[in-house]
């Protein structure tokens, strides 16, 4: 028996088959991880922070 793993494309929705037949995954072709690439460059997404950089008063550039 084989269990076929399957996802939706964060970008719109498809229906994608996580193996080797889909190189692009989690997306379903290279158009929509694009996007999401843009989206990302453009600041449009983010991963949620609890800090703030602007209490950077504390760093230096001898500190990193």
């Amino acid at each position: 028996m084989s269990d076929v793993t399957t996802v939706s494309c964060p970008t719109c929705g498809k229906t994608v088959v996580w193996g080797e037949v889909s190189p692009f995954r989690p997306f379903c072709c290279k158009r929509c991880q694009l996007i999401d690439l843009g989206e990302w460059a453009a600041e449009e997404k983010r991963i949620p922070s609890k800090g703030d950089l602007s209490d950077s008063d504390d760093w230096s550039e001898e500190q990193r």
